[in-house]
């Protein structure tokens, strides 16, 4: 019987929904929640993306502000702008889209962030909060999303054998946080490029969930029946017959695995629509934390 799919886009449509119920209820009280994103430079997935981020703001009637700077912006010149924004009452939360060109230092500039404007989670003190276990940091919006996916399939994760591909500080690493904190109790595995025999771990996977950005990877044969796949990978693949030249894959086998995983995300539609919707429910937290005199 073909794995149920795990529809990412009615969930992140039900999550913005909420959050601009939600800021209803922050202008009520007087703080328009405001979200910024510096672009360093034309990437054109970078582009792309933030684009969406400040349409879905629109939508949800917050306060939208995107900066667009040269690729010859020096490091000295983002971390200003770094700086203004986080003096900006105006906002609430913010973030530099990567990556960034060469001479930018990017560690540099996300250290910089005030930490209770980092709605994507990546400075240190937030990093640091999750591992520990406190609630008043942020996480990453992608494993925030996952988190949600879960919950609202009701796959259960206390006990359960979680294997994560991928340990990279925006995904693999702060998934398996979340998933360890107490009342999530799930066992996790990070499996990486140095892992010996992968697929010896990935079958024994309650839940697995691949985040290597490696088309496909992920192959049946390494799928335990009835798991939970989630995919976390999209990656281009040439396909002369598709209109723009390629096709978009996730880093797992979809057609195959679907046939032995009891649940799974398609790519796209799964884990990807969560990431923007998440990070709106982010800035609504930040916001919220705002006295107001």
């Amino acid at each position: 019987m073909p794995a149920e799919l795990m529809d990412g886009v009615a969930l992140a449509r039900a999550i913005r929904d909420d959050v601009a119920a939600g800021v209803l209820v922050q202008r009520a009280r007087g703080v328009a929640p405001g979200l910024a994103v510096v672009l360093v430079g034309e990437d054109p997935a970078s582009t792309v993306y933030v684009r969406n981020k400040g349409r879905a703001c629109e939508e949800a009637g917050m306060h939208s502000e995107t900066i667009r700077l040269p690729a010859s912006t020096t490091q000295a010149e983002v971390l200003a702008m770094v700086d203004r924004l986080n003096a900006d009452p105006a906002i609430h939360g913010m973030l530099v889209q990567m990556p960034l060109p060469p001479q930018c230092d990017a560690d540099a500039v996300i250290r910089r962030i005030d930490p209770a404007k980092d709605v994507d989670g990546f400075h240190p003190i937030n990093a640091g909060k999750l591992l520990i276990g406190e609630r008043d940091g942020f996480a990453p919006c992608t494993p925030s999303g996952v988190m949600e996916l879960l919950r609202r399939y009701g796959i259960a994760t206390a006990g359960a054998e979680v294997v994560i591909i991928g340990r990279s500080n925006i995904v693999g690493k702060p998934m398996a946080s979340l998933l360890m904190q107490p009342g999530v109790d799930a066992t996790v595995t990070v499996c990486h490029s140095r892992t010996r025999d992968l697929a010896a771990h990935t079958r024994r996977a309650d839940i697995l969930i691949a985040a290597i950005g490696r088309p496909r990877f992920v192959t049946a044969g390494m799928v335990k029946a009835g798991a939970t796949v989630i995919d976390v990978g999209i990656n281009r693949v040439d396909e002369p017959r598709a209109r723009q030249g390629y096709i978009l894959a996730g880093d797992v086998d979809f057609a195959p695995v679907s046939e032995v995983a009891g649940h799974i995300t398609p790519v796209p539609g799964g884990v990807g629509p969560l990431t923007i919707a998440m990070l709106l429910k982010s800035t609504l937290v930040a916001a919220a934390r705002v006295t107001v005199p």
